[in-house]
């Protein structure tokens, strides 16, 4: 991709929400090709502080068992449609990918930038599903810090969830949202 291109993609990307995508999800090529972009992030120490869940097909559905026995555990009363609301989390789009920051106590590289290496990894994802001509959205939820969920999903007691990257088929172009001004944001240290 030549530079200008490069950054008309960052200048312009849109999260899409998950109900608004659909089939086609990646070729198992492409995911491989996301899964290999994602990894190739800062990585302080060489620790590879995360990992890949991948969601497609029926495994969707099983983990959204899991989501919504955990919320019918929490919420006994919940109406019928609320718990299918939260059964279909991962169901939408046709691909999710979870990704798992390991961050760990170590010797000389400090938790913090472990995990902002996973957020890079999530990052890494969905821009690249944009580049691939796909719709991308990097989601948390309430389910993401439930420990019920993570150990169903394989989490070990140390591991959290740095996000889950849906991916399918966008309806459409994203509407553009606002964006905070740069003065807002934005100082110079005088010092």
């Amino acid at each position: 991709m030549r530079p200008d291109h490069t950054l008309d993609l960052l200048s312009t990307r849109r999260s899409v929400p998950p109900l608004a995508l659909g089939a086609p999800g990646p070729s198992a090529d492409q995911l491989d090709r996301l899964l290999t972009i994602g990894a190739r992030v800062p990585d302080h120490g060489k620790l590879a502080p995360w990992r890949f869940i991948i969601f497609e097909g029926a495994g969707r559905i099983a983990a959204g068992e899991l989501i919504a026995s955990a919320f019918s555990a929490d919420h006994p009363d919940a109406d019928p449609e609320r718990v299918e609301l939260e059964r279909k989390r991962l169901a939408h789009a046709p691909l999710v990918i979870g990704v798992v920051s390991c961050a760990a106590p170590h010797v000389k590289i400090p938790e913090w930038e472990q995990v902002l290496s996973a957020g890079a990894v999530c990052m890494n994802l969905v821009t690249a599903a944009t580049a691939m001509g796909f719709g991308a959205s990097w989601l948390t939820q309430w389910y993401s810090y439930d420990r019920r969920v993570l150990e169903g999903l394989g989490l070990a007691p140390h591991e959290k969830i740095a996000g889950f990257i849906h991916i399918g088929k966008s309806p459409g172009a994203p509407e553009e949202r606002v964006r905070p001004s740069l003065s807002s944001i934005t100082s110079r240290h005088q010092g």
